[in-house]
Order: structure tokens, then sequence, then C-alpha cells
């Protein structure tokens, strides 16, 4: 069984791939271009990218150029954190979808409820403008469902509050020791499907000597025991890279964690500091 066919359902009734190959921090270019078009000829069929990755351009190449039939590729894009207007998201959106060089996303996010440069400020009234217009968006077609990232508890609400779709996603920091349990809870009270980013922890997780001994007993890396672990607590998955050797190992996670040595993943702490 290859675990790269399997799906969630979203609350919108369309299926996200359990695993997608995340390409936050690879430069648009070949790197891009190449990485993610080994992992569509791999298996992958969920790719994430994001408006301020810069790397729109390589990845709808990649995705043209792969052969694969549109409709078999779930899309994932950004709207940039700093964007907070109606008219703005929109014309970013266009912005997105003419780099890529395609005619639709498969989910289109609000990057985070605040501008990177002032993270933590409260942009309440600017995110429910945004996402009155990410309704349009999803209403128009040209995004099959649309979402946020990095979104607390109170950011959803406001969203919840004064909009009229419920967002399909919530893509936030998701990996062994840090799992924003209120938000992630939240979230699945309201059928928002948490989406799992760095779930390495940007690799600081892979010299934690827990985790390896863990990988040591089921004769796996420490990244497949990173990965399985965020699919089994229910969220889609999006480990990065760019080795062809690490894009495949990333996909090998057709194991099972015991529910003994789940719970003891689930009470470590303090795994990355930057968390």
């Amino acid at each position: 069984m290859n675990i790269l066919n399997d799906s969630y359902k979203l609350n919108t009734g369309a299926t996200i791939p359990k695993i997608g190959f995340g390409t936050w921090q690879i430069p648009n270019g070949d790197e891009a271009y190449s990485s993610t078009l080994f992992a569509l000829r791999s298996g992958y069929r969920h790719i994430d990218t994001a408006r301020v990755y810069g790397n729109e351009e390589s990845v709808g190449k990649a995705i043209r150029d792969s052969g694969i039939d549109r409709r078999d590729i779930f899309l994932t894009t950004k709207l940039p954190a700093d964007i907070k207007t109606y008219n703005g998201t929109l014309e970013t959106f266009e912005t997105s979808i003419k780099t890529l060089g395609v005619d639709y996303v498969d989910l289109y996010l609000i990057h985070a409820p605040w501008p990177w440069s002032d993270r933590g400020g409260d942009y309440t009234e600017g995110n429910i403008q945004a996402w009155k217009a990410m309704e349009e968006i999803y209403k128009s077609g040209r995004a099959k469902a649309v979402g946020v990232s990095n979104f607390n508890v109170k950011d959803m609400q406001a969203i919840l509050d004064n909009g009229t779709i419920t967002p399909a996603a919530n893509q936030i920091r998701f990996f062994i020791g840090s799992t924003q349990n209120e938000v992630t809870e939240f979230c699945q009270e309201k059928g928002i499907l948490i989406e799992a980013y760095s779930p390495l922890a940007t690799g600081r997780i892979l010299d934690n000597p827990e985790v390896k001994k863990l990988a040591d007993k089921y004769e796996k890396t420490v990244a497949q025991i990173c990965i399985r672990y965020t699919l089994q607590r229910g969220t889609v998955t999006l480990p990065k890279s760019t080795h062809e050797e690490y894009i495949l190992q990333n996909a090998d996670v057709n194991f099972v964690i015991d529910e003994q040595d789940m719970n003891y993943l689930n009470g470590l702490r303090d795994i990355d500091p930057q968390s």
C-alpha cells in the first residue's frame, strides 16, 4: 500500500492527500523545479507553496512538466501575511495564479493572522476583510477550498463569527513536543483540518536522543518517526527536502507507532527551543 495515495476529506467534500511536499525555503529556479518534479514523479500528489516563498513559478512549471493530470495534483498556495485588505487579497491571488501558470488552486490560505514584522499584532479587521475576499475566490471555483495558517483560537473565532464559510484547514507548526493542543482541539471540534508544517522542527529534532531511540526500535529514521507521528495525530504532514533520498524516505512511512510509544511522544517537551 502506498501511503501517498491516502487522503483526508475536507469540510468542502474534497479530498486532500495526507502527505504533502513542502517547498518552504527552496529557492525559485532549478532547485525548486527539480525537487518538486522529482516528488511528483515519485508519487507525491500534494504540493504546498506560498507567494512569499518566491518559488511559485518553478513549482508551477514542475507541475506542468510532470505529465500528471492537473486534476490529480492537490496544489496549495498562500496569501502573504501582510495583505489584509479585500482588494489586495483578490489582486494577490491573481498574481499567484498567473505565476503558477494554473487555472485554479486546490487550497488557498491566509499565511498568518499578522504580518511577520508584527508577529502577534491584532489585525482582526484586516483578516475579516481578507476572508471576505477568500470566500469570493472560493465561490468563483478558482480555489477549491480556502483556509488559514498560523491562526490561534481567537483569530479563528473572528473568522467564524464574521464569515459565511468555515475554513477548510489551519496550517500550523506541529511536531513532536510542540502540538499546539488548544488550537488543534478547537479546529477538530469545528471540522477544520490541521496541516502540520515543519514536522521535523526544521531539522532541529533529528539529533534528539529520545526520538532516535524510538527510531532504532522501529528500524526507521528519526524523520520517518516524526512524519508518522503527525499522521497518527490526524494531521496532513508537509515534510520538505531537496535531496532525492530523503524525499523518498519521507514518504516511506507505512508503519504504525504503537499506543504506548505515541503516548511517550505526546509527553515529550522542549525538543525545539524555538517553538
